[in-house]
């Protein structure tokens, strides 16, 4: 419905579709190497107002074949399989004049305000990939896959001591090698902390990318390409302070993730009013509001999430995306391209 907001005219379709159409040079990037997936599969399973969804998978095919001669019968093997289950997360965030304060003042004050808003569910979906990888690395024990899981997906070359161990030019390729073995191909994107990329560019093994501004300015970006990977730079992978001693107290273990071919799912689920404005007439005297809405799946192909028993809202809490406990492996571990690395830097 047309109408204003914060001074400036305001049509609720015609800012859906500046919305859906921002530019997300991250998930862009993810989505290009193709470690991130659409899945049209899975957003058929959520289009209504569901939020637990399941997904069949089948065994990769294996067995012995048999001589074909003519003369001995060939056996059927059953393929297997299983299912995998997902779910849903939905959010919302309110806005009003103060947080577009600057942009109001520009020659194109929506434009601002729907980049602004993209890039603040950017920034909370990049944290929400980074706290799925760091739960279910959490998973272990002996049955199942769970114990090869947690043995041969990371590798840590974190020091706790004094001397520091930084990350080398062949530890993602020795890393992909163990996770993955001749299926390491699969992978395709690192995610890594600033000071691990300092490290690497200091190698010259890490080259940034570069976007043209609206200026016509070359900016870097904080995406780049190292050992054939692409890598997006985000300080919000766990980075865990050593502490202790005067030898090692500023000595730190960061998380490398490096992720294969889809092996993160996502999909859109279906929200009956993503935005809309509002007056709230007492609140300062009177101010403008913007509210939005969004519904969405970031799931690690080959894992099940599981209702926790307590606590339940329909929409998980993001503790409860990313408590290990509620998460379980599905799939063979050499089948999920996706692994850690910890290092000191």
């Amino acid at each position: 419905m047309a109408g204003s907001i914060f001074g400036i005219p305001f049509d609720e379709e015609l800012f859906m579709q500046m919305w859906n159409e921002a530019p997300d040079p991250y998930l862009t990037a993810m989505i290009e190497s193709g470690a991130v997936v659409n899945d049209k599969v899975i957003a058929s399973r959520i289009e209504s107002n569901g939020n637990i969804y399941t997904i069949p998978f089948y065994d990769t095919l294996d067995g012995d074949d048999q001589n074909y001669d003519g003369q001995t019968d060939i056996t059927v093997s059953e393929v297997g399989g299983g299912s995998q289950t997902g779910v849903v997360y939905g959010r919302a965030k309110g806005f009003f004049a103060r947080n577009f304060t600057a942009e109001l003042s520009g020659a194109d004050p929506m434009g601002h305000i729907v980049s602004s808003i993209a890039r603040y569910w950017q920034k909370k979906r990049q944290k929400r990939m980074i706290g799925l990888c760091d739960a279910i690395f959490g998973i272990t024990g002996t049955g199942g896959y769970a114990k090869t899981w947690a043995s041969n997906h990371s590798i840590n070359l974190g020091s706790a001591t004094a001397t520091a161990r930084k990350i080398e030019e062949t530890d993602l390729n020795d890393l992909a090698t163990q996770a993955c073995g001749d299926n390491k191909g699969e992978f395709k994107l690192a995610v890594m902390h600033s000071d691990v990329a300092k490290t690497l560019e200091n190698k010259q093994l890490l080259e940034y990318w570069k976007y043209t501004d609206a200026n016509g300015i070359q900016r870097p970006m904080r995406i780049a390409s190292v050992n054939g990977y692409t890598a997006i730079v985000d300080d919000g992978v766990p980075c865990t302070p050593v502490g202790g001693s005067d030898a090692n107290k500023d000595l730190k273990q960061y998380t490398t993730y490096i992720l294969g071919s889809g092996v993160i799912r996502t999909a859109k689920g279906r929200v009956d009013v993503p935005v809309e404005n509002h007056r709230e007439a007492k609140k300062n005297g009177g101010q403008d509001e913007l509210i939005t809405r969004m519904r969405e799946t970031i799931h690690p192909n080959g894992f099940s999430f599981t209702i926790p028993s307590t606590g339940w809202s329909e929409s998980p809490t993001d503790a409860q995306l990313f408590a290990k406990a509620n998460w379980s492996i599905k799939f063979d571990p050499k089948a999920i391209p996706i692994a850690r690395l910890i290092t000191n830097g």
